[in-house]
């Protein structure tokens, strides 16, 4: 190849420079020459060689080169196209400096002690992970990330380990997350295992470690994380499963706790306290290996017995009616920020009073089933009365005279036909008309009329409407088979209206604080509070009218009021008892009596604006009319208003709107502010109030409210019946408490004959101030200077003569006793009751009727017929 002789000669001519003894060896061999020319040439091809070889090498080397930076580079790309890709949509991390995530907000009891009860969409409450013990931080390292303050939010090695398995599995069955990235799925992401979500979650994991330090993070874990049960974050879930604070924790216990996060619902120990128990010396064992814990430490918790907390998510709620109006009022202050949760709510509510507030509602009403056969087991009578006929109404609350026409003592189930409408009743478990838990079948016999309810008025007014729910075809002519209907629909939910419901609320006199507020026999979140029901309060609205006649000194004890209905023009309702009406009745005698004449002459004479304007001034806020029915309670107000209203009266004059919550604190430590509470406002004078209480107190004495003399204690009070029994009342106090009952059915139905507020009411009232008041010593109004004291003439309310024998003591306001000239009775006088005595009679006989529809409020002015008059009183 004559390209390589220059090289070669030069190659030579290099040998020859290398080599001086050459020629001397020429010379000594003559065939040297020609063996030394064959090496070189040999010599020659081979170092030709290996420098072909060498430079394939070089150019191979070099083309892998570029491919492997070319390669590099694109894959650089791809990453960064990828992460660019994901980044599009990524969350924010900016949210987690100031992540709130849902707490529960407590309602506590007076004294901040008892909890009432809990709001919350995820139970959790948030603990400041620097105040946790070392203990309880290191358990959860252990379980879950023990080179978290190690890593930056990775961990490589697993994450290689968990791909290779998945990539194997063809599927996403192994992770490798750290807690950085359980907080980036569990706050920011979601919890689906795909490849997409594992990718943000990587990309996160790192910005997070960069922007957050390592206590937030774990912090964000550690009140985040699900405990099972409801319970989110490790201060819910150490309260539900020991009862106490995580700082309280024993190292066992973080231990237990810790392990139950890989999978609640296997290693809670409540789901199986064995699993819970290996769980946990995994966990401890992690904590000793990793130089957690000592061996010392490590073996005393190995041998700590596991003792759970009671359950008490099953716990009825202690006062359900005031958990749901603190949730109203924190809303109404705070908005949308309330579903957050994390506050706290102190109310002034007493939790022994409100127990026994309770438990007096629920056996006045189980004495009212008893007094009219109501308790099971039920037969029809008789004289049952008429079922109802038709389509039940899509809406509202509404009651219905149905019949029972089977069981299914399997299910539980009481079958009941409304009209049109099939139902049930679920008798499963003990209730309040259910207290022994009988089977259907023992409960109400088939034929047996009972009031119902529907649990979804509009699902059932569909269900009416299905062909299949009507009543059978008649013989020989049944529709063709293909009109048939293949299957029966299920029946429409129904509840049992058997009885009344009931309220009562309890006001301390001296600091106006509900004590108790009890809306219902059942005590259920979300049921109806009756305390603010609006309902007729009958004959208690009395007081008003003849507080207001002392007031303005029109009117004292012994004035006399006319009792017969003929004196009256206009508006004239009846007196209960027959032998009223025959002749004039000193105020104190028809309030005791409850005379309804004598109420509305007098408010005739007093004015029906001034008396609605002056029980204003008391509190009452719900709408009045301004006509004569308003002496005997005509208008609807509410129990918590004539709680307040009468406490005044306890408290000398002096009214003052209750309160029944005192503070609210934030999520935060902060208090919220509450809306300024009014100024209380002087009524009455002293005396005027210590007037109207002798007056109430007669009412005890020998009036209405005899029975409350029981409580062997200074007791005043007014009882109430309105119109045909549909509601019944008293409202009274002592020197300490105020107290009203309210008593009735939801739908204004009749509560039959004899129901009274004396009898319907007033026990509810003893029963509960009896314990209200145990061990508390006794006490009676203090009276004023400003009063006289005269002996005057029963039949003529005038002073009487001297050595009169019949003659009382009565006690008047200065300058107002009958020798100053003000109680010679006027001409026209006149007095009233509550009831029309011949609407009350009817009432008694009247039969139930078959639907009730609920009362609309009447427009301003009179009362519709029938509504004006206070039904009977004893």
């Amino acid at each position: 190849m004559p390209a390589d002789r220059p090289s070669e000669e030069q190659n030579g001519s290099d040998a020859r420079k290398s080599s001086p003894a050459a020629p001397n060896e020429a010379k000594s061999s003559p065939a040297a020459p020609n063996e030394a020319m064959s090496t070189t040439d040999e010599e020659r091809e081979k170092r030709r060689a290996a420098r072909r070889r060498k430079r394939t090498i070089q150019r191979w080397v070099r083309r892998a080169g570029i491919a492997i930076v070319l390669l590099a580079a694109a894959a650089m790309l791809g990453v960064a196209l990828t992460i660019r890709h994901y980044e599009a949509d990524l969350p924010s991390t900016e949210e987690l400096k100031s992540y709130r995530p849902p707490q529960v907000t407590r309602v506590l009891a007076r004294g901040g002690q008892v909890v009432l009860g809990e709001l919350f969409v995820e139970r959790r409450t948030i603990v400041d992970v620097e105040s946790l013990p070392a203990h309880v931080r290191y358990a959860a390292l252990a379980a879950e990330d023990a080179a978290f303050y190690e890593h930056k939010g990775l961990d490589y090695p697993g994450m290689l380990r968990a791909l290779y398995k998945n990539l194997r599995g063809a599927s996403t069955k192994q992770g490798a997350s750290t807690i950085t990235q359980q907080v980036v799925k569990n706050v920011l992401l979601t919890s689906e295992r795909t490849f997409d979500r594992k990718m943000k979650e990587v990309i996160l994991a790192r910005r997070i470690e960069q922007e957050l330090t390592k206590n937030e993070i774990l912090g964000l874990y550690l009140n985040h994380i699900y405990f099972g049960h409801g319970r989110y974050g490790i201060e819910e879930a150490c309260r539900y499963y020991f009862g106490k604070s995580i700082r309280e924790a024993t190292l066992a216990q973080a231990a237990l706790l810790a392990g139950i996060v890989k999978g609640p619902g296997i290693y809670s120990p409540r789901v199986s306290l064995e699993r819970a128990k290996k769980r946990r010396e995994y966990v401890l064992g992690q904590m000793l290996a990793k130089g957690f814990a000592t061996a010392e430490e490590v073996e005393r918790a190995r041998t700590e017995e596991v003792n759970l907390a009671p359950a008490q998510e099953e716990m009825r709620e202690l006062a359900p009616e005031v958990v749901e109006e603190a949730k109203r009022t924190l809303r109404a202050l705070v908005g949308p920020d309330a579903d957050r949760g994390g506050y706290t709510i102190t109310t002034t509510i007493d939790p022994t009073l409100q127990s026994k507030a309770r438990g007096a509602v629920r056996s006045s009403l189980d004495a009212y089933l008893k007094r009219h056969n109501m308790v099971a087991p039920l037969a029809p009578g008789k004289r049952e009365p008429p079922a109802f006929e038709g389509a039940p109404k899509p809406s509202g609350h509404r009651v219905y005279a149905g019949v029972v026409t089977g069981h299914d003592d399997t299910k539980g189930l009481l079958f009941v036909r409304i009209g049109a409408l099939a139902g049930a009743v679920d008798l499963r478990g003990k209730s309040r008309y259910n207290p022994k838990d009988l089977l259907p079948s023992q409960f109400a016999k088939v034929g047996k009329v009972l009031r119902v309810s529907l649990v979804d008025p509009k699902e059932a007014a569909a269900s009416a409407a299905d062909p299949r729910q009507g009543a059978p075809e008649p013989p020989h002519e049944e529709p063709p088979p293909e009109q048939m209907p293949k299957e029966k629909t299920q029946p429409a939910g129904l509840r049992l209206e058997l009885g009344p419901q009931s309220a009562l609320v309890a006001i301390d006199v001296a600091t106006r604080d509900i004590v108790a507020l009890v809306g219902g026999y059942e005590g259920v979140r979300a049921g109806l509070d009756r305390t603010l029901a609006k309902r007729q309060p009958g004959s208690t609205f009395k007081a008003f009218v003849y507080a207001y006649g002392i007031h303005t000194r029109k009117l004292t004890p012994a004035t006399l009021l006319e009792t017969n209905p003929a004196a009256l023009k206009g508006y004239q309702p009846n007196n209960y008892d027959e032998s009223e009406g025959k002749t004039p009745a000193r105020l104190r005698e028809a309030l005791a009596h409850s005379v309804n004449v004598a109420a509305v002459w007098s408010i005739q004479e007093l004015g029906p604006a001034n008396v609605m304007t002056f029980a204003q001034e008391l509190g009452i806020e719900s709408k009045l009319g301004a006509d004569l029915s308003l002496a005997l309670g005509a208008y609807e107000v509410t129990p918590r208003e004539m709680a307040a209203a009468y406490a005044a009266f306890a408290a000398g004059g002096e009214y003052k709107k209750p309160r029944l919550i005192t503070r609210i604190t934030g999520p935060n430590g902060v208090d919220i502010q509450l809306d300024a509470e009014p100024e209380p406002k002087r009524v009455l004078t002293e005396e005027e109030a210590f007037l109207m209480n002798s007056l109430l107190r007669t009412v005890v004495e020998r009036g209405t409210a005899t029975r409350a003399k029981a409580l062997d204690r200074w007791i005043a009070g007014k009882t109430g019946t309105s119109n045909q029994s549909k509601d019944a009342w008293f409202v009274g106090y002592s020197m300490d408490i105020a107290c009203a009952v309210w008593t009735g059915f939801d739908d204004a139905a009749p509560l039959g004959a004899g129901e009274t507020g004396a009898v319907a009411s007033l026990p509810a009232f003893v029963d509960f101030m009896r314990e209200a008041h145990a061990g508390k010593p006794k006490r009676a109004p203090t009276e004023p200077a400003g009063l006289e004291h005269k002996q005057i003439d029963p039949e003529t309310g005038l002073l009487a003569y001297e050595g009169q024998e019949n003659a009382v003591d009565e006690v008047f306001l200065k300058d107002t006793s009958p020798d100053a000239g003000v109680d010679a009775a006027p001409d026209g006088e006149a007095d009233a009751e509550t009831g029309a005595a011949e609407e009350g009679a009817e009432a008694g006989a009247e039969e139930p009727l078959p639907v009730i529809p609920v009362p609309t409020l009447k427009p301003e002015g009179s009362p519709g017929e029938g509504e004006g008059e206070h039904a009977k009183e004893p």
